[in-house]
Protein backbone atom coordinates (compact mmCIF):
# COMPACT_ATOMS: atom_id res chain seq x y z
CA UNK A 1 0.00 0.00 0.00
CA UNK A 2 1.90 3.04 -1.26
CA UNK A 3 1.40 6.42 0.41
CA UNK A 4 1.94 9.83 -1.20
CA UNK A 5 2.27 12.87 1.07
CA UNK A 6 1.71 16.26 -0.58
CA UNK A 7 3.20 19.37 1.02
CA UNK A 8 2.35 22.70 -0.64
CA UNK A 9 5.17 25.23 -0.28
CA UNK A 10 4.53 28.90 -0.95
CA UNK A 11 7.58 31.03 -0.10
CA UNK A 12 8.84 28.43 2.37
CA UNK A 13 12.54 28.53 1.44
CA UNK A 14 13.63 29.07 5.07
CA UNK A 15 11.58 26.12 6.30
CA UNK A 16 12.65 23.62 3.64
CA UNK A 17 15.90 22.34 5.24
CA UNK A 18 14.11 21.45 8.49
CA UNK A 19 11.06 20.17 6.63
CA UNK A 20 13.08 17.81 4.47
CA UNK A 21 14.91 16.49 7.52
CA UNK A 22 11.56 15.62 9.09
CA UNK A 23 10.47 13.97 5.82
CA UNK A 24 13.66 11.89 5.67
CA UNK A 25 12.29 9.09 7.84
CA UNK A 26 9.10 8.95 5.80
CA UNK A 27 10.78 8.97 2.41
CA UNK A 28 13.23 6.27 3.48
CA UNK A 29 10.33 3.82 3.40
CA UNK A 30 9.94 2.22 -0.02
CA UNK A 31 6.16 2.49 0.16
CA UNK A 32 6.17 6.27 0.82
CA UNK A 33 6.81 9.22 -1.47
CA UNK A 34 6.88 12.89 -0.44
CA UNK A 35 5.91 15.50 -3.01
CA UNK A 36 6.77 19.11 -2.21
CA UNK A 37 4.81 21.49 -4.40
CA UNK A 38 6.53 24.77 -5.20
CA UNK A 39 3.21 26.59 -5.31
CA UNK A 40 4.17 29.62 -7.40
CA UNK A 41 6.70 30.87 -4.85
CA UNK A 42 8.30 34.28 -5.35
CA UNK A 43 11.26 33.63 -3.02
CA UNK A 44 14.04 31.13 -3.72
CA UNK A 45 11.99 28.04 -2.85
CA UNK A 46 12.67 26.59 -6.32
CA UNK A 47 16.42 26.93 -5.96
CA UNK A 48 16.45 25.51 -2.45
CA UNK A 49 14.49 22.47 -3.63
CA UNK A 50 16.83 22.04 -6.57
CA UNK A 51 19.83 22.07 -4.24
CA UNK A 52 18.44 19.91 -1.45
CA UNK A 53 16.22 17.26 -3.06
CA UNK A 54 19.12 15.14 -4.43
CA UNK A 55 20.07 14.47 -0.80
CA UNK A 56 16.59 13.11 0.03
CA UNK A 57 15.68 10.02 -2.00
CA UNK A 58 11.94 9.46 -1.99
CA UNK A 59 11.24 13.20 -2.02
CA UNK A 60 10.47 15.03 -5.24
CA UNK A 61 8.89 18.30 -6.31
CA UNK A 62 6.13 19.63 -8.53
CA UNK A 63 6.36 23.18 -9.81
CA UNK A 64 3.35 25.48 -10.15
CA UNK A 65 4.30 28.46 -12.29
CA UNK A 66 1.88 30.95 -10.73
CA UNK A 67 0.24 30.74 -7.33
CA UNK A 68 -3.47 30.02 -7.72
CA UNK A 69 -4.26 29.17 -4.13
CA UNK A 70 -3.42 26.72 -1.36
CA UNK A 71 -5.88 24.16 -2.68
CA UNK A 72 -4.58 24.43 -6.22
CA UNK A 73 -1.08 23.54 -5.03
CA UNK A 74 -2.35 20.49 -3.16
CA UNK A 75 -4.43 19.35 -6.12
CA UNK A 76 -1.40 19.70 -8.40
CA UNK A 77 0.54 17.40 -6.10
CA UNK A 78 -2.30 14.90 -5.78
CA UNK A 79 -2.57 14.63 -9.57
CA UNK A 80 1.14 13.80 -9.77
CA UNK A 81 1.05 11.27 -6.91
CA UNK A 82 1.48 7.51 -7.32
CA UNK A 83 0.09 6.36 -3.98
CA UNK A 84 -2.92 4.20 -3.17
CA UNK A 85 -3.29 6.36 -0.06
CA UNK A 86 -2.96 10.12 -0.52
CA UNK A 87 -2.62 12.95 1.95
CA UNK A 88 -1.36 16.42 2.66
CA UNK A 89 0.07 18.51 5.45
CA UNK A 90 1.62 21.97 5.83
CA UNK A 91 5.18 23.12 5.18
CA UNK A 92 5.44 25.62 8.04
CA UNK A 93 6.55 23.03 10.63
CA UNK A 94 3.61 23.79 12.93
CA UNK A 95 2.69 20.15 12.45
CA UNK A 96 5.20 17.35 11.94
CA UNK A 97 5.14 15.43 8.61
CA UNK A 98 5.96 12.33 10.64
CA UNK A 99 2.47 12.55 12.16
CA UNK A 100 1.37 10.76 8.99
CA UNK A 101 3.02 7.57 10.28
CA UNK A 102 0.33 7.44 12.96
CA UNK A 103 -2.26 8.05 10.30
CA UNK A 104 -0.95 5.11 8.27
CA UNK A 105 -1.37 2.88 11.32
CA UNK A 106 -5.09 3.64 11.19
CA UNK A 107 -5.25 2.50 7.55
CA UNK A 108 -3.43 -0.70 8.46
CA UNK A 109 -5.88 -1.31 11.30
CA UNK A 110 -9.17 -0.32 9.64
CA UNK A 111 -8.55 -0.80 5.91
CA UNK A 112 -8.06 1.63 3.05
CA UNK A 113 -11.60 3.00 2.76
CA UNK A 114 -11.40 5.53 5.60
CA UNK A 115 -10.70 9.24 6.05
CA UNK A 116 -8.04 10.33 8.54
CA UNK A 117 -7.36 13.77 10.03
CA UNK A 118 -5.27 15.10 12.84
CA UNK A 119 -6.82 16.89 15.83
CA UNK A 120 -4.72 19.81 17.02
CA UNK A 121 -3.66 20.60 20.57
CA UNK A 122 -1.28 23.19 22.01
CA UNK A 123 -2.74 26.15 20.12
CA UNK A 124 -3.26 29.71 21.43
CA UNK A 125 -6.59 30.17 23.22
CA UNK A 126 -7.87 32.73 20.69
CA UNK A 127 -7.26 30.30 17.84
CA UNK A 128 -9.05 27.52 19.73
CA UNK A 129 -12.08 29.79 20.22
CA UNK A 130 -12.04 30.75 16.54
CA UNK A 131 -11.87 27.11 15.45
CA UNK A 132 -14.65 26.11 17.85
CA UNK A 133 -16.93 28.81 16.47
CA UNK A 134 -16.27 27.80 12.87
CA UNK A 135 -16.77 24.13 13.75
CA UNK A 136 -20.16 24.78 15.34
CA UNK A 137 -21.25 26.92 12.38
CA UNK A 138 -20.22 24.31 9.78
CA UNK A 139 -21.77 21.46 11.78
CA UNK A 140 -25.13 23.22 12.00
CA UNK A 141 -25.07 24.36 8.38
CA UNK A 142 -24.01 21.09 6.77
CA UNK A 143 -25.65 18.61 9.18
CA UNK A 144 -22.33 16.82 9.60
CA UNK A 145 -19.86 16.89 12.54
CA UNK A 146 -17.22 19.28 11.18
CA UNK A 147 -14.66 19.74 13.96
CA UNK A 148 -11.20 21.33 13.62
CA UNK A 149 -11.59 21.38 9.85
CA UNK A 150 -8.13 22.71 9.01
CA UNK A 151 -6.20 20.26 11.19
CA UNK A 152 -3.46 18.24 9.49
CA UNK A 153 -2.58 15.76 8.22
CA UNK A 154 -5.48 14.84 5.95
CA UNK A 155 -5.33 11.30 4.49
CA UNK A 156 -7.64 9.23 2.27
CA UNK A 157 -7.75 6.55 -0.47
CA UNK A 158 -6.99 7.43 -4.09
CA UNK A 159 -10.44 6.38 -5.29
CA UNK A 160 -11.95 8.97 -2.95
CA UNK A 161 -9.83 11.71 -4.54
CA UNK A 162 -10.82 10.49 -8.00
CA UNK A 163 -14.48 10.98 -7.08
CA UNK A 164 -14.10 14.73 -6.49
CA UNK A 165 -15.90 17.15 -8.77
CA UNK A 166 -14.70 20.77 -9.03
CA UNK A 167 -12.83 20.97 -5.71
CA UNK A 168 -11.95 24.50 -4.53
CA UNK A 169 -8.51 26.01 -5.12
CA UNK A 170 -8.25 27.90 -1.82
CA UNK A 171 -8.26 27.02 1.88
CA UNK A 172 -11.78 25.62 1.49
CA UNK A 173 -10.21 22.40 0.17
CA UNK A 174 -9.87 21.13 3.75
CA UNK A 175 -13.59 21.69 4.30
CA UNK A 176 -14.48 20.15 0.93
CA UNK A 177 -12.51 16.95 1.53
CA UNK A 178 -13.83 16.52 5.08
CA UNK A 179 -17.43 17.09 3.99
CA UNK A 180 -17.17 14.81 0.96
CA UNK A 181 -15.75 12.01 3.11
CA UNK A 182 -18.77 12.13 5.40
CA UNK A 183 -21.21 12.50 2.52
CA UNK A 184 -19.75 9.41 0.84
CA UNK A 185 -19.91 7.42 4.05
CA UNK A 186 -16.19 7.06 4.77
CA UNK A 187 -15.51 6.36 8.43
CA UNK A 188 -13.61 9.34 9.87
CA UNK A 189 -10.73 8.70 12.27
CA UNK A 190 -8.99 11.50 14.19
CA UNK A 191 -5.79 11.43 16.23
CA UNK A 192 -4.10 14.15 18.34
CA UNK A 193 -1.25 16.16 16.81
CA UNK A 194 0.84 18.77 18.57
CA UNK A 195 0.51 22.20 16.95
CA UNK A 196 3.59 24.34 17.50
CA UNK A 197 4.80 27.76 16.46
CA UNK A 198 5.69 28.46 12.86
CA UNK A 199 9.44 27.95 12.36
CA UNK A 200 9.97 30.78 9.83
CA UNK A 201 7.86 33.36 8.02
CA UNK A 202 4.24 34.25 8.68
CA UNK A 203 0.90 32.62 7.99
CA UNK A 204 -0.69 33.45 4.67
CA UNK A 205 -4.11 33.97 6.29
CA UNK A 206 -3.95 33.79 10.11
CA UNK A 207 -2.18 37.12 10.59
CA UNK A 208 -4.80 39.28 12.31
CA UNK A 209 -8.57 39.59 12.67
CA UNK A 210 -8.86 41.30 9.29
CA UNK A 211 -7.30 38.22 7.68
CA UNK A 212 -9.54 35.97 9.76
CA UNK A 213 -12.59 37.93 8.58
CA UNK A 214 -11.61 37.43 4.93
CA UNK A 215 -11.06 33.74 5.62
CA UNK A 216 -14.45 33.46 7.32
CA UNK A 217 -16.17 35.28 4.46
CA UNK A 218 -14.71 32.96 1.80
CA UNK A 219 -15.44 29.88 3.90
CA UNK A 220 -19.03 30.87 4.61
CA UNK A 221 -19.68 31.57 0.93
CA UNK A 222 -18.28 28.18 -0.04
CA UNK A 223 -20.20 26.45 2.77
CA UNK A 224 -23.49 27.97 1.66
CA UNK A 225 -22.89 26.64 -1.85
CA UNK A 226 -22.23 23.19 -0.36
CA UNK A 227 -25.43 23.49 1.67
CA UNK A 228 -27.42 24.14 -1.51
CA UNK A 229 -26.25 20.78 -2.85
CA UNK A 230 -27.77 18.88 0.09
Amino acid sequence: MKFSLIIPCYNEAANLPSLLERCKVLAAKSEVEVILVDNGSTDNTSQVLLNLLPMYPGCRSVHVEKNQGYGFGILSGLKAANGDILGWTHADMQTDPQDTLRGLELFEKHGANIFVKGRRYGRPFADVVFTFGMSVFETLLLFKPMWDINAQPTMFPRKFFESWSSPPHDFSLDLYAYYQAQTQGLKVYRFPVKFGERAHGVSHWNVDWTSKYKFIKRTVEFSINLRKEI
